[in-house]
């Protein structure tokens, strides 16, 4: 079943997007209602997706719905012009011409996408990171993250440190948690509190939370207590926690729970769309899921329906569409609402970089937005 969270399971929020987790874009799941953020540290790589023979079913100039027809037994998104594909037990990368480019010569037991030019691998019994060519870095650690901001989380023992993209240590191991950098800081555990380093591993925010996220947009979650509030880069608590639930800042708002229902705020911490839906999304490209009545719709910035709840399910829009579901299969609708891609799939993930991975029975393939315009 699609995932809804960024995302949605905490190996995800570790920075590592498996193959295999279905659509998993922010897809609307209403029991994650009362998951709230929490630090995790870096995802054992023993769950990450296992290590393709070298000759697949190639794509067809003339399958215009499926460019990369289905083929594969688990499928992720295409992140730096390459997607990893599963097929019976083996594991590597294809282009988008549906081409295996990248297979390591190493028995590999996990893996996970590119970020930043190097992928985690797991092989005995240890996680280490290859290059686009296949190579592999020279130093290995006990678990490991993916690469944000040029800095990866590894641990060592029960501690975790950062590498640098040689794959060197740069930040000693010495925290009880690490979650990946983002906007220049990351969010660290020491004893049972959660602050900040920056990239050379100094403390910038003092270590006073009992949770905490990444920054996005200038702002971090955090929590005190039972409560949710926002830090802001300077250092200090802008909006004070306040909030039984609450979200990243995504298109300069972010979703918050009071009670039972959610509704968004702004940067000052106002709310500007009332708590009213039984779940909500991120807003993404300007608009954002929300479900009433079990339904699922969108709604703008000002808080207007734009697309009636009719959904059982519903993604945020990327590049111009959004994943729906409708009556037990998915399919892709444009902002006006339309389904310009029909809902026959079985599963789908989101539109990356031009592709959209999709489900039909058990097999993973691949369409691109030639697929919206009409070619069936």
């Amino acid at each position: 079943m699609p995932c809804h969270q960024k995302i949605w399971s905490p190996l995800l929020l570790a920075g590592l997007a498996l193959v295999g987790l279905g659509a998993c874009n922010q897809l609307a799941q209403p029991h994650k209602v009362h998951q709230m953020a929490s630090a995790i540290p870096p995802a054992p790589l023993a769950d990450l997706t296992p290590a393709l023979p070298d000759v697949l079913t190639q794509a067809s100039t003339e399958d215009s719905l499926h460019p990369i027809p289905p083929q594969f037994d688990s499928a992720s998104d295409f992140s730096e012009g390459l997607a990893l594909v599963g097929f019976e037990n083996t594991y590597g990368f294809i282009n988008k011409a549906g081409k295996v480019v990248v297979k390591p010569d190493l028995e590999i037991n996990g893996m996970s996408p590119f970020s930043e030019g190097l992928a985690v691998v797991r092989f005995g019994g240890v996680a280490g990171f290859i290059d686009k060519k296949g190579q592999l870095l020279a130093n290995q650690y006990e678990e490991a993250a993916k690469f944000s901001n040029g800095l990866a989380a590894v641990r060592q023992g029960r501690q975790y440190g950062y590498v640098d993209r040689s794959g060197k240590l740069v930040i000693p191991p010495q925290f009880a948690m690490a979650l990946a950098f983002s906007e220049n800081l990351a969010a660290v555990k020491i004893e049972n509190k959660y602050g900040y380093i920056d990239r050379r591993g100094q403390i910038a925010i003092a270590p006073q939370f009992d949770d905490s996220w990444g920054f996005s947009e200038g702002m971090a979650v955090i929590r005190q207590g039972k409560k949710w509030g926002y830090l802001g880069k300077s250092k200090t608590v802008e909006i004070p926690p306040q909030f039984d639930g609450a979200f990243r800042f995504s298109n300069s708002m972010a979703r918050v729970r009071v009670g039972q229902q959610w509704g968004y705020i702004n940067r000052q911490g106002a709310i500007v769309i009332p708590p009213q839906f039984s779940f909500a999304s991120d807003f993404s490209q300007g608009l954002a899921a929300v479900q009433s009545n079990r339904q699922w719709g969108y709604i703008n910035q000002s808080g207007k329906q734009v697309i009636n709840p009719q959904f059982d399910f519903a993604a945020d829009f990327s590049e111009g569409l959004a994943a729906v579901k409708v009556n037990g299969k998915w399919g892709y609708i444009n902002k006006s609402g339309k389904l310009t891609i029909p809902a026959i799939f079985d599963n789908v993930g989101p539109f990356a970089e031009g592709m959209a991975r999709v489900q039909v029975g058990e097999q993973w393939g691949y369409i691109s937005h030639r697929a919206a315009e009409g070619n069936f």
